[in-house]
Formats: structure tokens, C-alpha cells, sequence
């Protein structure tokens, strides 16, 4: 099969990394890709929400299955586009239609979604301009922290979490009256605030049946002890120790069967992944939001785990029956670093050479923010790249990772030396 993947992160060099052990690989296409890619593929210089770019792309390399990495050409409709293009249509693509999309999307869908199917999430309501001051009054209802959510995309920084009643009054003007996060937060959600651990689980299904991968913890503040801004991932293990078989039951249960359940009620046929993030409260699960995709950097602990062929677990996707595909995981424990651009995630400067990737041992090295500028690797993103390895332990496995980044340089670059801090 010739495979276009669209997207340029750690998460899709983690998918190309993948797909192409499978024997029904042919070739495989990302777009745009990036310096990691594009050595073991063949990256296009193409926008993944250009769909007319994507159809000639496509149709020039006989593409037979379109895999989708970021939320931004989902949320815009992708699968919709070749659904309804005569060239296209019997070309699947693995990634929720645009209803489906709402559900990461439209953080009040979603809440809305979860509310109707009986899935535990924390208390909230929505409120516009026109409702600000009934939205200041209902954070007067709540205890701190509190939690407030621009409704649309918002490139992971959506979300802010306040301790004062002041201050969270005067951010939902900002976020309403003054378009802080621009259209995103034209609706705000104000939801109570879980006191618990954060962890995620990913669901790969076709619309009827699902297979449930391994769970994960990613760090998302770019300092030491959990401090500092929010980034978009500095690292992340799986699996999560704490998320025993009783807690995963609970997931299935009360979480995973009544979202698949409920997308079917509600007729959205869903095919792809749901990144369920959730909040473990003493021991129970609630629903903090979803994503219509993998999350980054936790695919690259994800993926490297599943020991069967992804490429078939796909075709199950795309054909409704993935029942019936074989599933397994392995039990090592995987670890992921990243490796970020100095001064990220406010200003960076790009462009440095990155040198010591060949001496790298026992590791994968999954490129985010690089491209190849003649013979040399150099920098293009605030997160460069993730370096992933497996352990019987998250020690041992964080031991491979952190040995091998002291092999990599380039100017300025950073990372967190305490990934799974709070794990060990």
C-alpha cells in the first residue's frame, strides 16, 4: 500500500517509524514531514489542510490509505473532502469525520457529548460576551482553582487554570471581550476543577468495535517539579503505573464502551483515534477532555509498545472489522524525552545545526521540530525532538533516554531532567 500521512510533528515520524514495518507497506508519504521522515520516507511540501494540494498529492503517488496526524485538517473536514470527491471517495482515511471532530473541536459539544451519554466529567456551563456577567457569577459558585476553557482550537493553549477569583473573572473578559484565543474563545467553558492524576488513554476504533491502547502520563510544563508555562509535551511514559486492571475496567466501562456507544447513537461513524485525557479522582475516572487524535509526545511511548502490525490494524479501521485483527502489547515500560529549542514555549530562534544523532544507542529518535538543510540536520520548531526507550523499569528506560541526549547537541537546547518524577 502507498500511505500519505499528514502532518509534521514527533507523532507523525512515530507513525511512519511504525508503518513501515508492516510487509503491506509499499511506500509511505508524509506531508510536509520532517529531517526524521524524510529518512526513512518521502516528505511533500504540502499544507495538510490544503485539501485540493492534498487530492494532487493523492492522486500523483497512488495513494490507497491517508492517515491523519494533527486535529486542524480533521476539525476542517479532511475525511468529508474525500467522501465527497468522486476521485477519492474509496480512498480510507483514518480520522474522524467533521461531526466526529467536534468532539475535540468544540470543548462544549463535547461536555454537551458526555452529559447526555452519562460519561463522568466535572461540573461546567458555557457562556458567550453576551453572558459574561453570568459567567462571573458562576465562578463565584466554585472553589479555586478554576478552570477555564476557550470552546475551539487554540494549539494546546486553550486552557487556563487560575487560583484567584479575580484573576479568572478578568481572564473570561479577555477570552470573551477581547478574543484573547481570537474566534476559539467566542465560547467559554467554566468547569470546576479535579483534584487527582492526570493520565491518558487512546482508543483506536472503526465506528462499531475498539481496541484499547496502552495508557500514558505526558509532562506539560516546561520546568522541573511540573513548574512554569504549559508546553505542548516535555516528555512521557507508558504504562502509567497507577492505572492498574481495576482502574482500566473502570475506563471501559464507564468511559470507553458509552463514548463508542454514544458516537453510534448519535449517528457520527467515527473511525479513528479518540485520546481520552482523564483526571484519576480516588481511584475513579473522570473525563477531563477529549482529543480526535494521538497526543504528542505520548505516541511516541504509545506506538513503539504496540507489537502488532498497525498497517493491518488500520485496514480494520477503514473496513469495520477490527474485531477481528490481533492486538498485543508489549509489557516494557517506554519513556520519551524531549528535546525543546531554548526560550520555548515563548520566543525561540530556529535554524541550529543539530549534531551527535548517529551516535545514538539503544534509543529511538523521533524528530518534531527539524528539517535537512543540505547535509545537515537543523532545528525548525519549539519542540525539536523526543528521544524514546524501552526498560523493564521507568528508571532503566529514562536511564537509555537521558544517556543519549547527552550525545545530541544544538544551540540553547533544553529539556526536563525529571520526566516521571512523580512515577518512581
Amino acid at each position: 500500500m502507498n500511505i500519505l500521512i499528514l502532518g509534521s510533528g514527533g507523532r507523525e515520524h512515530a507513525f511512519t517509524h511504525k508503518l513501515v514495518q508492516s510487509e503491506k507497506t509499499h511506500q509511505i508519504f508524509v506531508a510536509p514531514g520532517n529531517a526524521g521522515t524524510n529518512e526513512i520516507a518521502t516528505n511533500l511540501p504540502i499544507n495538510p489542510t490544503d485539501f485540493s494540494a492534498v487530492k494532487e498529492a493523492v492522486l500523483q503517488h497512488q495513494i490507497t490509505m491517508v492517515v491523519v496526524g494533527p486535529e486542524a485538517p480533521l476539525v476542517e473536514g479532511v475525511h468529508d473532502f474525500f467522501l465527497q470527491d468522486e476521485q477519492l471517495k474509496s480512498i480510507p482515511v483514518i480520522g474522524p469525520k467533521k461531526d466526529g471532530a467536534l468532539l475535540e473541536g468544540s470543548k462544549d459539544f463535547s461536555k454537551e457529548f458526555m452529559i447526555k451519554h452519562e460519561i463522568p466529567t466535572a461540573k461546567y456551563q458555557s457562556f458567550t460576551n453576551e453572558t459574561l456577567s453570568e459567567g462571573k457569577a458562576f465562578l463565584e459558585t466554585l472553589e479555586a482553582p478554576y478552570v477555564l476553557k476557550a470552546d475551539g482550537l487554540a494549539a494546546g493553549k486553550g486552557v487556563l487554570i487560575l487560583d484567584s477569583l479575580e484573576e479568572a473573572k478578568s481572564e473570561l473578559e479577555e477570552m470573551l471581550s477581547n478574543q484573547k484565543f481570537g474566534s476559539a474563545s467566542s465560547t467559554v467553558v467554566i468547569e470546576e476543577f479535579l483534584k487527582g492524576i492526570e493520565l491518558s488513554v487512546f482508543v483506536l476504533t472503526d465506528g462499531k468495535d475498539y481496541k484499547i491502547l496502552p495508557s500514558a502520563k505526558d509532562y506539560k510544563r516546561i520546568g522541573e517539579g511540573d513548574k512554569g508555562l504549559n508546553t505542548g509535551g516535555m516528555g512521557a511514559i507508558s504504562p502509567v503505573p497507577f492505572a492498574n486492571e481495576d482502574f482500566l475496567s473502570k475506563v471501559e466501562e464507564r468511559v470507553v464502551k458509552p463514548t463508542v456507544d454514544g458516537l453510534q447513537k448519535d449517528g457520527i461513524d467515527y473511525r479513528g483515534f479518540i485520546f481520552i485525557g482523564l483526571m484519576n479522582v480516588d481511584g475513579d475516572p473522570f473525563v477531563i477532555e477529549y482529543n480526535v487524535r494521538m497526543g504528542d509526545p505520548e505516541t511516541e511511548v504509545v506506538l513503539p509498545r504496540i507489537e502488532s502490525d498497525l498497517l493491518d490494524l488500520f485496514e480494520g479501521v477503514a473496513n469495520q472489522t477490527l474485531k477481528d485483527k490481533a492486538f498485543s502489547v508489549t509489557p516494557q515500560t517506554a519513556t520519551t524525552v524531549m528535546m525543546v529549542s531554548g526560550g520555548y514555549p515563548e520566543g525561540y530562534e530556529k535554524g541550529k545545526t543539530i549534531s551527535g544523532l548517529e551516535n545514538v544507542e539503544g534509543s529511538i529518535v523521533f524528530h518534531a521540530g527539524t528539517k535537512n538543510e543540505g547535509e545537515e540536520v537543523v532545528t525548525s520548531g519549539g519542540r525539536v525532538m523526543a528521544i524514546t526507550s524501552f526498560g523493564d523499569s521507568i528508571e532503566s528506560a529514562l536511564e537509555k533516554s537521558y544517556e543519549n541526549i547527552k550525545k545530541i547537541h544544538f544551540d540553547k537546547m533544553n529539556y526536563r531532567r525529571d520526566i516521571g518524577f512523580d512515577l518512581v
